[in-house]
């Protein structure tokens, strides 16, 4: 089933994430996922639909105003405060809402990305209590229950839905605009900053190669044929290119920064003081920096396993992938000595070396995937 076949069916101001299931799940895992959600989660308002095509059920997960207020205090939502409380960007407060901007308005104070990220922060800090289990799972005390069940396939997917109306504006003001800036702002605002930086950065590289571009047009129109004169042609042009490359650095820095601070991101907290993500484990205890109770993994836990699990397995990983090249290179020698075979034949070792490429992204993809949670 695909996302769009879910679009379709639910306006967007009814649902800002979207769970769906598969078309094997039985009635008893869905309420209990449900009761879970309402009983930890009060804040959201859950609907369940059953989708007549596919026949999959799916929960349309969102929240009132005045929750998504609490939930963003919770997390420190970063919300422009107004010009007579000294404006810039602070971490929104339930006790202060009145400084900040369109706070009386309920449609346009938090974006659609905001709104789902409050949303999804709920969900995927959904914990269970000592002795949880559903069918064969068995939960551990304080695990996140919703990512657990997305790693073992009983929620197919979760994922955010689209306004519509905000896709179409971007669509002529971004996407199908030629030669115009672009609404970073807007970009910003839908997407989040992460995403807005990425555009940002590549919008400004794409314009910084403009100057190299156009020297080196010059020199290679201007330069003679002799070897001496394309020589020093090069020589200049890798000058250039230094100096070209230390100026870019430090005028995106300065770029960078420019919107990190309008966009309120220039003093966000190190990750080091971050929650962990939700599928860490670990045991309780009381961190000796804040005092407050938090997950631990002793380091020689994870220095054992980094020495005796994970560079095995990707010493293995490289032998496998050195071997089956060398094969591939040695089979390609002995096809191009036989001068009697058809000449579609001799493209046969790159096919399958193209093949086992693909064949082995896939699988240590997923041994990536396993690696990165164990360790």
């Amino acid at each position: 089933m695909s996302h769009k076949a879910w679009m379709k069916t639910v306006p967007t101001e009814n649902c800002d994430v979207l769970m769906t299931f598969p078309d094997s799940t039985d009635d008893h895992t869905l309420l209990w996922l449900l009761n879970h959600i309402r009983l930890g989660i009060p804040e959201l308002i859950v609907q369940v639909r059953h989708h007549k095509h596919t026949r999959v059920y799916a929960f349309f997960v969102t929240a009132t105003y005045e929750s998504l207020l609490r939930g963003a205090d919770e997390i420190g939502l970063r919300k422009p405060v107004k010009a007579e409380f000294g404006g810039g960007m602070r971490s929104f407060s339930c006790e202060e809402d009145y400084i900040y901007e369109n706070i009386e308005n309920e449609l346009y104070f938090f974006t659609s990305q905001e709104r789902q990220n409050i949303i999804r922060y709920w969900l995927e800090n959904l914990r269970a209590k000592q002795g949880e289990s559903l069918h064969n799972i068995h939960f551990l005390e304080g695990q996140p229950i919703i990512p657990e069940l997305a790693a073992r396939g009983v929620i197919q997917q979760v994922f955010p839905l689209h306004e519509q109306r905000i896709l179409k504006r971007l669509m002529k003001s971004w996407v199908q605009a030629v030669c115009e800036a672009q609404p970073l702002d807007e970009i910003c605002d839908y997407f989040g900053v992460k995403i807005a930086m990425y555009f940002a950065w590549l919008g400004f590289y794409t314009s910084a190669m403009v100057y190299p571009a156009v020297f080196g047009s010059i020199l290679y129109t201007f330069t003679e044929s002799d070897q001496t004169s394309q020589d020093i042609c090069c020589v200049v042009f890798a000058i250039f290119n230094v100096i070209w490359a230390t100026l870019f650095l430090e005028e995106w820095k300065r770029r960078g920064a420019e919107f990190a601070y309008k966009w309120g991101t220039l003093d966000t907290p190190a990750e080091s003081i971050e929650e962990p993500r939700p599928q860490f484990r670990g045991i309780k205890r009381i961190s000796p920096v804040t005092s407050a109770e938090e997950f631990y993994y002793p380091p020689w836990k994870r220095l054992l396993f980094q020495c005796m699990v994970s560079l095995p397995v990707c010493l293995a990983c490289l032998s496998i992938v050195f071997l089956l090249m060398l094969g591939c290179f040695q089979l390609q020698e002995f096809v191009l000595s036989v001068q009697e075979l058809p000449r579609i034949i001799r493209f046969l070792p790159k096919v399958i070396l193209a093949v086992i490429v693909a064949a082995c992204d896939e699988a240590y993809k997923k041994v990536a995937y396993w690696l990165n949670d164990m360790g």
